[in-house]
């Protein structure tokens, strides 16, 4: 009597093998086109390996997981041999694929908990809120990606977009270290052509200011960072009050000014004033809320990358400074922003250039 076979369901394990095995065999074939004029035909043996690659994927159920294992080696030390220099982009990129399912899993489980529990997001501890503001960054960018990969056969063709752009269409988790540094210091680059149009564009508000006290702290505060100074934290704390309303309160300031906080932002400037806003105060309200949690855990909690990354994100340029130094403007920043109320917002995004464009104090 013939024994009938059964399927079982698969582990996470088992499919993240299938995957894998499947994003290898569409690497590899990436990488011998790239190559194509450098070695020629691929051979026959070269053909086999890239067909058992392939085949792994609709036959993993009955299949154990230790002959995938042993394929997916042999398959690593075949593309590392014949093609060294692609074999770090494909490292990289089955390296952060891990990472973001990781992350995903990570997201869903705080999702499942504040669900349970009904705790909002600006209440949730630092770290999970910061978990959830990277996933859902990323999930947004890989959008495109899953919409071309959609043909039949077309993830082919997706591997080598992001092989050729990965700035446009990879985030962190599939940069190498290296790239990591470059496109951090172009996207500051980018940031910094709007440092100007918005310092010019505070000062141009003076003399809509009614209060002769607050016009003369904005004046003096404005001349104290063109003359290339860092301000203090108490400098800021004299004008609070002008963010809250008019001339500098995120629904009140000029739409060119806001134009140019959202290009600052790395958002899209040109869409209707409405919406710009509208993104502009989500962003603001999302920091603020990232320093409160901050600010309950503590910086000294933090690691270096942690405390690198927070800069960054509050438009310090950290490629040229110390980690101490990174320390030391985090928590100027959090004495700051301790004392900013939700309407009030609006200095958050100020700040981003006010204490940022002359740190550290020559």
């Amino acid at each position: 009597m013939h024994r009938v076979a059964t399927s079982r369901p698969l582990g996470d394990t088992a499919i993240m093998a299938m995957c894998g095995t499947h994003i290898r065999s569409c690497i590899a074939l990436t990488a011998m086109c790239a190559k194509q004029g450098r070695y020629g035909i691929c051979s026959s043996s070269q053909a086999a390996v890239l067909a058992v690659s392939t085949l792994r994927m609709y036959s993993t159920s009955h299949v154990k997981y230790g002959i995938l294992q042993r394929a997916n080696d042999r398959f690593e030390r075949f593309l590392d041999h014949r093609f060294p220099s692609f074999y770090i982009y494909y490292h990289t990129f089955m390296k952060g694929f891990k990472l973001l399912v990781e992350d995903m899993t990570e997201a869903r489980k705080i999702k499942v908990k504040m669900d349970k529990t009904g705790i909002a997001y600006k209440e949730l501890p630092y770290r999970e809120m910061e978990r959830l503001r990277l996933v859902r960054k990323d999930i947004i960018k890989t959008i495109p990606l899953i919409v071309i990969s959609l043909p039949p056969f077309a993830i082919c063709l997706v591997f080598l977009l992001m092989y050729l752009f990965p700035r446009q269409l990879l985030f962190h988790h599939f940069w190498t270290p290296q790239q990591q540094r470059d496109f951090k210091k172009l996207y500051h680059q980018q940031r910094a052509r709007h440092h100007y149009s918005i310092l010019t564009g505070m000062e141009s508000t003076v003399p809509r200011v009614e209060a002769w006290m607050l016009r003369s702290h904005l004046l003096s505060l404005c001349t104290k960072v063109q003359s290339g100074a860092h301000p203090s934290v108490s400098d800021l704390q004299l004008v609070q009050p002008l963010f809250s309303g008019h001339p500098l309160g995120l629904y009140n300031m000029r739409s060119s000014h806001m134009r140019s906080l959202s290009a600052q932002l790395l958002l899209t400037p040109w869409l209707p004033a409405f919406m710009a806003r509208g993104r502009l105060g989500a962003k603001a309200l999302e920091l603020l809320h990232l320093d409160r949690a901050l600010g309950s855990l503590g910086v000294d909690q933090l690691s270096d990358a942690e405390v690198d990354e927070a800069c960054y994100l509050r438009g310090l340029d950290t490629s040229c400074l110390s980690a101490g130094q990174c320390r030391q403007w985090l928590q100027q920043w959090l004495q700051l922003s301790s004392s900013v109320k939700e309407s009030e917002s609006s200095l958050l995004l100020h700040s981003m250039v006010l204490l940022s464009v002359n740190y550290p104090a020559p």
